[in-house]
């Protein structure tokens, strides 16, 4: 096969622009900014676990309040009846006894309710203060996942000019190109490897592998509208002058 010079150097920049490609491609697969994205997300997410199992310890501790509180003022009414009923003179010796006793006991039980209650209330106090925490880091968060988010689009964005500035440029290049020489390009390309490289200081720009030295006198020797192909991986050997080769 034939290829005129200058056919052979815009395939030598459609070689360059599917590598090109090929790099935007990876970078869309492997997002920075999706990354990032990804792990303020699951920040967020832990955080929201954190805060929701904070908010059943609360309701499970004011539970605990409301009982305590439920008890002492349970006690604290037959503190007062007790009283009352002592105030009241109309009892005899062993009710007085009875009565006296019964006062004591009452006032240890409401010493102790009020003792744990105070607890119950200390710690609530203290999961309060890590709810607030991180009710405020999750705020923070909020922000930077509305500026991961942009930022992902942002590069979305961008990768997605690149495409369509890159299929463009393709297609111009395609037009102009000689339908044989492409289709061999393209049939080099399915095969998993680049479908055209540049030959430069005795190596295979598609494959990087070093020709050996017959095959390097056989492609000087060939006259510079062939169109040669790499021994070691197939593609499309382009000698363009004054890119380097």
């Amino acid at each position: 096969m034939k290829a005129e010079v200058i056919q052979q150097r815009s395939l030598l920049e459609l070689a360059e622009l599917d590598a090109e490609r090929g790099r935007i491609e990876h970078r869309a697969g492997h997002l920075v900014e999706l990354q990032r994205l990804d792990d303020i997300q699951a920040t967020h997410r832990e955080a929201n676990d954190r805060l929701a199992a904070l908010q059943i310890a609360l309701e499970d501790l004011d539970e605990q309040v409301r009982k305590f509180e439920s008890e002492i003022d349970g006690v604290r009414q037959r503190e007062d009846r007790d009283r009352g009923l002592l105030d009241s003179g109309a009892t005899d010796a062993k009710q007085l006894t009875d009565l006296q006793h019964e006062l004591e006991t009452l006032q240890r039980r409401q010493s102790s309710l009020e003792d744990s209650l105070l607890e119950v209330m200390e710690h609530r106090e203290e999961l309060q203060n890590q709810q607030a925490a991180e009710l405020t880091k999750i705020d923070e968060l909020q922000k930077e996942l509305g500026e991961a988010q942009r930022a992902c689009d942002e590069a979305r964005s961008e990768l997605d000019h690149l495409r369509r500035q890159s299929l463009s440029r393709r297609d111009e290049l395609v037009a102009g190109l000689d339908a044989d020489l492409v289709a061999l390009y393209e049939r080099q390309r399915t095969r998993g490897g680049a479908g055209a490289g540049l030959l430069q200081g005795g190596r295979c720009g598609a494959c990087r592998i070093e020709i050996d030295r017959g095959e390097l006198a056989r492609i000087s020797a060939a006259a510079e509208d062939d169109v040669l192909r790499c021994p070691e991986c197939g593609a499309i050997l382009l000698r363009v002058k004054g890119t380097g080769a």
